[in-house]
């Protein structure tokens, strides 16, 4: 086991204290740099890997993560309680994954991601608001983060709709 003891801080950012979510910061007593790039893999192998200092940024549902040797942070949270969820949920993925370490190929490089531009070709470009956001920008930009699905835009035509899964699958997103 890797990381053994963690203490969860939780705050509003100083930039607009009026945000409703909150961030937190898990100060950790353990250095997890080592196992990172093998998180990374086990993630998926799409974090923001960097090697000096040692730090691994992931968006996973919405919310982006970075761990660094001795801190996790994690933004846009509703609660303590949601915080104390993805924090342990993280604490067994990489004790999990310093243990089977041996058997993983660690990742140090991001792969190709979608791009807003070529996925916002392919929707409507109504701006209609019926998949609950302002714009298809918006949308668009969601839909990489994996925070909407194709079928939230009701507008999207079944050609476009091929087009855009045959666009999204070669970034190995399984649609």
């Amino acid at each position: 086991m890797l990381l053994k003891n963690l203490q969860i801080e939780m705050f509003r950012p100083k930039c607009n204290p009026n945000f409703q979510s909150v961030h937190c910061v898990a100060h950790l007593e353990q250095d997890i740099s080592e196992v990172l790039p093998y998180l990374n893999t086990e993630m998926g192998g799409g974090g923001d890997y960097v090697d000096s200092p040692p730090t691994l940024t992931l968006q996973i549902h919405g919310k982006l993560i970075t761990l660094h040797a001795k801190d996790i942070f994690i933004n846009a949270l509703n609660d303590e309680t949601e915080a104390a969820k993805i924090v342990n949920w993280l604490k067994k993925e990489i004790n999990q994954t310093w243990d089977d370490r041996d058997k993983i190929q660690p990742t140090f490089s991001k792969p190709p991601a979608p791009q807003m531009i070529e996925i916002l070709k392919l929707l409507p470009k109504t701006n209609c608001k019926k998949c609950g956001e302002p714009t298809c920008m918006v949308f668009a930009l969601k839909l990489i983060d994996e925070v909407k699905e194709i079928e939230d835009c009701p507008e999207l035509n079944p050609e476009m709709k091929t087009k855009l899964v045959d666009y999204l699958r070669q970034f190995s997103r399984e649609l």
